[in-house]
C-alpha cells in the first residue's frame, strides 16, 4: 500500500493506495461522516475490486486528517475529493477509466462529483437517502442526487438502514444485504454485490481505457 498527503482547496487529504495486479481501472473510495477509511463495508469493497483487478484509493478527507469529528460543509467536501482525484489520475492512476464512491456521506460526493471527476460508474455504500427528521423540521430526501448520476450506480444498502432505501433506476442498480447503515452484518455480501456488479460495466472499463 501506498499512503499519499494530497494539497486541496482546504487542506491536506490522504489516499492509501493499493494497486491491482495488471489494473483494468481505478475506484476511488470516501469515508463516511463520522468514520475513517477503515469502515468494513470499505476495506469489503476494496478487495472484492482487487479481485477483479481493479486499483483502489481510500481517500481520506482534510477535516479527518486534521483530527476534526465534523465534517466540512459540501462544496468544500467536493472541491477536496475532485482536487484528490485529479491528483490520483495524474499518477498512481493514469490511464485508468475511473469508477467512484464511498460510504455513505462518501457516497454523496461521489455522485454530485461524478461528472466533474469523469467517473464512469459509482459505487455507493450505505447512501443516506433520507436522514431521521428533527423536531420542527421538514423530512429531507437525497434521491435528487443519485438521479443526477448520469453514469451506472450500484447501491449497497442494509435492509433495516434507518436512512431509507433507495430505488433502483435505469441505469440504477440497488442491492439489499443484511444489516442496518454500518453494513457490517454480513461483509461477504456486500464483496459480493461489488463483484457481480463491476463485470458489468468491464464493456465500459475497456472502451474507456485511453
Amino acid at each position: 500500500m501506498t499512503v499519499l498527503d494530497i494539497e486541496t482547496p482546504h487542506g491536506l487529504a490522504r489516499a492509501h493506495v493499493r494497486a491491482a495486479e495488471a489494473p483494468r481501472a481505478g475506484l476511488v473510495l470516501g469515508h463516511g461522516a463520522a468514520g475513517g477509511v477503515e469502515a468494513p463495508d470499505l476495506i469489503a469493497a476494496t478487495e472484492a475490486a482487487l479481485s477483479e483487478h481493479v486499483s483502489v484509493a481510500l481517500i481520506e478527507q482534510p477535516y479527518r486528517v486534521a483530527g476534526r469529528r465534523s465534517p466540512a460543509r459540501p462544496p468544500q467536501l467536493d472541491a477536496a475529493w475532485i482536487a484528490v482525484v485529479d491528483r490520483l489520475r495524474a499518477d498512481e492512476l493514469a490511464g485508468l477509466p475511473l469508477v467512484a464512491g464511498g460510504r455513505s456521506m462518501g457516497a454523496r460526493v461521489a455522485c454530485r462529483t461524478a461528472q466533474a471527476t469523469g467517473a464512469i460508474a459509482v459505487l455507493c455504500l450505505a447512501f443516506p437517502l433520507q436522514p431521521p427528521s428533527r423536531a420542527g423540521k421538514p423530512p429531507q430526501n437525497r434521491l435528487d442526487e443519485l438521479d443526477a448520476v448520469a453514469v451506472p450506480v450500484l447501491v449497497v444498502q442494509g435492509e433495516r438502514d434507518r436512512f431509507g432505501m433507495p430505488p433502483a433506476g435505469p441505469s440504477r442498480e440497488v442491492v439489499r444485504v443484511a444489516g442496518d447503515h454500518g453494513l457490517k452484518a454480513d461483509l461477504e455480501a456486500v464483496a459480493a454485490a461489488v463483484r457481480a456488479w463491476l463485470p458489468g460495466v468491464a464493456g465500459q472499463l475497456s472502451s474507456a481505457r485511453p
